[in-house]
């Protein structure tokens, strides 16, 4: 976190692809961070199917505290902002879970991210988070994650799967997935890839009449789905809001 009347610099990691000049425009941004504080053995689940932008910008930051055996759930979509940024920090106890399933959807010259932060501060807590990206144009989408692990929070469980789909070469995507671990047992990974649309599985369904259109926006919706497989049937205006993103990208 950063000073709320000083506009951040690119030398603090979790700003380092930000658009500071289009942060510059709401900056300092007027609302606190949103506190979520989940109690010992209760589940709640955050559903975010669009930021509100102002001027074009929209920074929404959570600050999550999770009792023990909790569980957050969040998914969230980011997309349809100049600049456009999520950043959740979660502090896991004993048992606890945290979830987060994340898509960003880029195009033009938009800059939009996630950026987490999740303690294990105490034992036996786990964390998956799934982000998928697509971007188009020259839009660049980044996810900055840091699992960090103390030094007494034994058998943590901490994932990243974090996967990026560029339809055109001139968009960028980072990711920077980080473990952060000084507890000796425990089971932590992450892993980020960077593609293009599969040009066989597109041959494959030309070839069986699905017109080209139609196999990409299919493949592409395939992709996404991953992201927001934990939402179950509370999904829904997520996946219709990625929906209609998406039909506007292609």
């Amino acid at each position: 976190m950063t000073d709320a009347l000083t506009l951040p610099t690119r030398r603090d990691e979790s700003w380092r692809y930000a658009d500071l000049d289009a942060l510059a425009r709401v900056w300092p941004l007027a609302d606190a961070p949103e506190h979520i504080v989940v109690p010992a053995g209760e589940a709640q689940t955050l559903l975010i199917p669009a930021l509100e932008p102002v001027d074009g910008v929209a920074v929404r930051a959570i600050q999550a505290e999770l009792g023990a055996g909790a569980r957050l759930n969040v998914q969230a979509l980011v997309s349809g902002c100049d600049y456009g940024r999520l950043s959740i920090s979660v502090r896991l106890s004993r048992g606890s879970h945290f979830e987060l399933g994340g898509a960003i959807l880029g195009s033009g010259e938009q800059t939009l991210e996630i950026v987490t932060d999740v303690y294990h501060v105490e034992p036996e807590a786990t964390s998956n988070q799934t982000v998928r990206n697509v971007l188009s144009g020259r839009a660049t989408g980044s996810y900055i994650g840091a699992v960090r692990v103390a030094r007494h929070a034994q058998k943590t469980d901490g994932s990243q799967s974090v996967k990026s789909m560029l339809l055109d070469r001139t968009a960028t995507a980072n990711a920077v997935p980080q473990l952060e671990i000084f507890a000796d047992d425990v089971k932590c990974a992450h892993g980020a890839t960077v593609g293009e649309l599969d040009k066989s599985g597109l041959f494959y369904m030309a070839a069986r009449g699905i017109p080209p259109e139609v196999a990409k926006r299919l493949m592409l919706q395939a992709f996404l789905a991953e992201a927001f497989a934990a939402a179950g049937d509370a999904g829904e205006a997520l996946d219709a809001a990625a929906q209609a993103q998406l039909e506007a990208m292609l």
